[in-house]
């Protein structure tokens, strides 16, 4: 498998474990995420493999794409590397792959999940998270839309309204809270995520492989075709939002840590 750059995967006996090495904040663009997918599918054809741990180096599961101050941003609000990209699939292309894939996934959730890096983090079917970590869908906060098929698996996962308030508020959502809506499944200390969630895959692993796989696509029946179709819109709102001010300005006011003064366009 591989050789990736940006990730590695290792074996725990029955689990797999797919490490995102781009720290300290582990941002992703096209050419993460379709190492992921390219890993998560080859790992699906591998019957030595009953479940997988998507886990990242350092203290932050992803911090999402990385705007920066917004001083490298086209007109357009695009980044360089995006424009760079223009001829090869889109992000969301990629992201979808991973919503095909058809083993169990545990995210190992150690640190902060801001943005699209919480899109990520919700691909899988379960978040091991500690009291440290940090989830957030800051969009608005940023003068944006939510992505990554945000606006259907927040939503399935804890409820329109907590979904709501998240992305309304932007706001940071600890470990604590992600715990008692159901963000997140299990819970432990920092130093022990990594292996709470191994030991959660292997618990999955144990099980018989073709149960598995087909309870998990009954329960997950058409998640992939609605995340294929939300990324659709998503993607719309965000290039109508990328050239205004506002958008601008969240990122900046983001990388000052301050709080924006929106002027509406």
């Amino acid at each position: 498998m591989g050789p990736f750059p940006d990730i590695a995967v290792e074996r725990h006996g029955l689990v797999a474990l797919i490490e995102i090495r781009r720290p300290p904040s582990n941002f992703f663009d096209v050419a993460l995420i379709r190492q992921i997918a390219e890993a998560m599918e080859t790992l699906d054809e591998d019957a030595g493999c009953r479940a997988v741990v998507l886990a990242s180096q350092g203290k932050v599961f992803c911090g999402g794409a990385n705007f920066g101050d917004g001083s490298r941003l086209s007109a357009e609000g695009r980044r360089p590397e995006e424009l760079q990209q223009s001829a090869v699939p889109h992000l969301y292309v990629e992201a979808v792959r991973l919503f095909r894939t058809r083993k169990p996934i545990i995210a190992a959730v150690q640190g902060s999940a801001v943005g699209g890096g919480l899109g990520l983090a919700m691909v899988a079917d379960f978040r091991v998270a500690c009291p440290e970590a940090r989830f957030a869908a800051n969009f608005t906060r940023l003068g944006f839309h939510p992505g990554f098929g945000l606006t259907v698996t927040l939503p399935e996962a804890i409820g329109k309204t907590n979904a709501a308030l998240m992305f309304y508020t932007s706001r940071r959502v600890t470990g604590e809270d992600a715990f008692k809506m159901g963000l997140a499944s299990v819970l432990v200390p920092q130093d022990e995520v990594r292996s709470a969630a191994i030991k959660l895959a292997t618990e999955i692993a144990e099980n018989s492989p073709l149960g598995l796989i087909a309870t998990r696509a009954t329960l997950r029946q058409g998640l992939a075709d609605r995340v294929l179709a939300a990324t659709d819109h998503e993607l719309k709102e965000q290039d109508r939002l990328r050239p205004t001010e506002d958008f601008k300005e969240g990122v900046k006011a983001t990388a000052e840590r301050r709080t924006p003064n929106f002027v509406g366009r």
